[in-house]
């Protein structure tokens, strides 16, 4: 799973002309099994789009029967491109041309999800009695699918439960990684429900090169850090792939039978997997797919098959879900809802990759409190002007600052957060005391996750990761 923006190039035509044949396709089949109408009405908005986005690329319309002639062609070439290119976001690629990052309420409509409003956030402190998390009130988390059907359960005492993961591709985790597990904590918290976190070692031993011990053992030490961030070991199952798909029936029988209502030409057209991707590859997102489904967990549900399950996770996951929901009703399950957080931003700008192998592109969880300092004064991009005086005359801009960015995340006081915004963007604080104030929040963040990480033994972790039942009970 991926949480943090991670810049490739964009789609060819040949992989527009695959992705739009394979959800030409999906309409079809959705419209033979006289699926609801939102349904169909979202797929077909997706398939407009990727039509528009081929006409973009190639200059014509789309015809099923003229696949390009050119496939190294990139969609952002020739002589009509313009600044103003739309975003580009899947499981696998978030591009942006604006320094301010994706424009999300456009992605919205484009995945034809909802956005999280005021009304929703309002329901959810009633239902919860104490006021929504800050990732909530600041519009990190902004868009949702069946949120609203969530909390109808929850007010009607109807069990559901949490699920989200990590893919653990190095041992080093960075603060970026935390979002949706500081999240989903809040949210366990909050509800009092059981939650499933899926280790996708597996997909990091085919994507990676890495060998099936390293992929297992980077599974163990970022698990160390997830339950650092204070999960309820009653409440949580941690679980391997590589371990628990061959130990487990129920999680199995449920990939084998979203793999059969799933074509190759959809993963295709999803995914971008080619005729020279591993089969592995292909049959990977039944794999992500299967944690939504209660009978996945028979330890924790008893075999309950009517559990919906709710998923936070950043947006660009949305894709490996909307093929879940697709599926759901055809194999008797309910849908699983979602929460969709925005991406996280490199150190260098909303524009730049995130990587783990560049040790300055973030803060990671290993990083001392001079290593902070330095990287925050030294690489953080910041908003403000050339000069003190351009700077105190015209002000700073905050949606292109990172260090007010990473405020937006970690800082707790709405008013503190406020007041700082109008401060930079008045020319009254200069981006040294900005990043000043980002370190001081950062410092002691970073400490006392270490602080807690030490006290996280291998026993801890074979007792979260360990199939058993957990402290709930389903009526």
């Amino acid at each position: 799973m991926v949480d943090v923006l991670d810049l490739k190039p964009r789609p060819s035509p040949l992989e527009l002309f695959n992705s739009i044949a394979a959800q030409g396709e999906h309409v079809r089949a959705l419209k033979a099994e006289k699926a609801p109408k939102d349904e169909i009405d979202s797929a077909v908005k997706m398939l407009l789009s990727l039509k528009m986005s081929y006409k973009d690329a190639m200059g014509e319309d789309y015809k099923p029967d003229r696949p390009p002639a050119n496939p190294a062609l990139q969609s952002n070439s020739g002589p009509d491109a313009t600044e103003a290119e739309e975003d580009f976001v899947d499981p696998w690629t978030v591009q942006t041309s604006s320094a301010k990052g994706i424009d999300y309420d456009k992605l919205i409509v484009r995945f034809g999800s909802s956005k999280i409003d005021k009304e929703l956030i309002n329901r959810i402190e009633r239902a919860i009695g104490q006021r929504p998390h800050r990732f909530l009130r600041r519009g990190i988390f902004f868009s949702h699918r069946d949120m609203n059907q969530v909390l109808d359960a929850y007010e009607n005492k109807k069990p559901f439960y949490l699920y989200t993961g990590r893919g653990p591709s190095s041992e080093a985790m960075h603060v970026g990684h935390l979002i949706p597990f500081i999240f989903t904590k809040w949210l366990q918290d909050v509800f009092n429900v059981p939650l499933v976190i899926q280790m996708t070692d597996d997909e990091k031993y085919l994507w990676k090169d890495l060998t099936l011990d390293q992929a297992y053992g980077y599974t163990v030490e970022n698990a160390k850090d997830i339950i650092a961030c204070g999960f309820d070991v009653n409440k949580t199952f941690i679980f391997s792939d590589l371990d628990y798909m061959g130990s487990s029936p129920g999680f199995y029988r449920n990939v084998v039978k979203i793999q059969k209502h799933v074509t190759f030409n959809q993963v295709k057209g999803i995914f971008g997997f080619t005729d020279s991707d591993s089969i592995g590859k292909i049959s990977f997102p039944a794999i992500q797919a299967a944690p939504s489904f209660s009978t996945s967990f028979p330890q924790i549900f008893g075999g309950r098959a009517d559990v919906q399950c709710l998923i936070p996770c950043a947006i660009d996951q949305d894709p490996y879900f909307r093929m879940t929901r697709d599926v759901a009703p055809r194999i008797g399950y309910p849908k699983p809802a979602l929460l969709h957080s925005t991406f996280f931003p490199a150190l260098q700008g909303a524009q730049t990759k995130m990587s783990a192998s560049d040790p300055n592109s973030s803060i990671f969880l290993t990083d001392s409190a001079k290593q902070i300092k330095t990287k925050v004064n030294k690489h953080a991009f910041s908003g403000g002007r050339d000069t003190m005086e351009e700077h105190r005359q015209f002000g700073g801009d905050c949606d292109l600052d990172v260090s007010f960015m990473y405020l937006t995340f970690f800082l707790e006081d709405d008013d503190r957060l406020e007041q700082i915004r109008k401060d930079y963007s008045s020319g009254a604080m200069l981006t040294g005391e900005l990043k000043k104030e980002l370190i001081e929040v950062l410092q002691p963040l970073i400490a006392e996750h270490q602080a807690r990480r030490k006290e996280v033994t291998d026993e801890v972790v074979k007792e979260f990761m360990t199939p058993r039942k957990l402290s709930f009970d389903f009526q």
